[in-house]
């Protein structure tokens, strides 16, 4: 019953944020085409890159030089281990503070054993990434698209002690036989607890105006705009981080030993709108999620619609040389609401989904 009663109080949660418009004049064009090819990182999505928090599982933070370049000593089991890498001058920061646009020096203590430069916003187009008209980048590198349904709930990750969840909105215009989709809110569970990420509903778009809403076992957390610009949790063995990567509606998720996630709030412009025939009313800017998720210590018997493609046996069914290869499923996804950790499928074990939300 307590169960049941944390699912149904995620889906109100999920309308609350649906129902926070804001009467505001738009600036973007959102001229995303929602076209691309495979990604560009490795085939696991975790290319062993820190931008720079304390307590890096990889390597430690040493003395910037002279210059401002930020330098860090590689702890990573290889041929890396214990060598200095020096942040090239070009992004001498692995995280900028006074401008959080610029490229940031991200550390790669793998094999590769290297320092780039780097945007630090989701890479649409690489491995792990899930953005527009549901769009996903597999860790086999393999694109694909999952429609999902208008209002449904479907699990992305589900592992032994990971859960992600989607939360779909949508429109269906007179005469089409599917909803168009978009991802407006994640929810990560884990251990006991869970963390959401969501997009508020907005009318008209602006990108000076923050519409991201985080929440922490239920409570709502303030992310700052100055300094570090992050909120840590607190007194947790695992550590969880979330950090502004632009001064609004731009993210990086950190959950120490499972995911590293880059999401950016967007609308649909009406650019967009008129090319793809949304047919979208002029009161909603159908504000949604682009991310981009690294991930650690997967099992190989990981589901979800993205984890599956994580197996070190998937072999992807979609046909390749169409336009837009479809996946289902579902059927074997869905749940009943962004909290609860049960579909077909799914695997988590976690108790975080009853935690901390009768505060909502």
């Amino acid at each position: 019953m307590a169960k049941m009663k944390s699912y149904i109080l995620g889906a109100v949660f999920v309308v609350l944020i649906a129902t926070q418009g804001m009467v505001v004049q738009g600036s973007s064009n959102g001229n995303n085409n929602g076209n691309g090819n495979n990604g560009n990182n490795n085939g696991n999505g975790n290319n062993g890159s820190s931008n720079g928090n304390s307590g890096n599982e990889d390597h430690d933070d040493l003395t910037a030089l002279g210059s401002g370049q930020e330098r860090a000593q590689c702890k990573a089991k290889g041929h890396c281990t214990n060598k200095i890498l020096v942040c090239p001058a070009q992004c001498p920061e692995k995280k900028p503070k006074k401008n959080k646009k610029h490229k940031a020096c991200f550390v790669d203590c793998s094999s590769k054993c290297e320092v780039t430069c780097k945007y630090r916003k989701p890479n649409c187009n690489g491995y792990g990434s899930l953005c527009y008209d549901p769009r996903f980048v597999g860790g086999d590198g393999v694109m694909f698209y999952f429609h999902g349904a208008k209002g449904g709930n479907f699990a992305i990750v589900s592992d032994d002690n990971l859960q992600i969840n989607a939360h779909f909105i949508g429109s269906r215009p007179q005469g089409r036989t599917r909803d168009f989709t978009w991802v407006q809110a994640l929810s990560v569970m884990f251990d006991s607890h869970n963390l959401i990420i969501a997009a508020n509903k907005v009318s008209h778009w602006d990108d000076n105006v923050d519409s991201l809403n985080v929440r922490w076992d239920g409570e709502a957390i303030n992310i700052p705009t100055d300094g570090e610009a992050e909120w840590r949790s607190d007194g947790e063995e695992r550590q969880v981080v979330v950090e502004r990567t632009d001064d609004t509606n731009a993210v990086k998720v950190t959950v120490a030993g499972l995911l590293e996630m880059d999401i950016k709030v967007r609308p649909i412009g009406k650019h967009e709108n008129k090319v793809h025939h949304y047919q979208l009313p002029d009161n909603d800017a159908f504000a949604h999620l682009e991310t981009q998720f690294r991930f650690k210590n997967l099992t190989d018997l990981v589901e979800g619609v993205l984890g599956k493609t994580y197996r070190p046996d998937y072999v992807s069914p979609v046909k390749t040389g169409v336009p837009m290869p479809m996946i289902g499923g579902e059927d074997k996804y869905q749940t009943p609401s962004l909290l609860s950790p049960l579909c077909r499928l799914c695997r988590f074990q976690g108790a975080s989904a009853g935690n901390g939300m009768a505060t909502i």
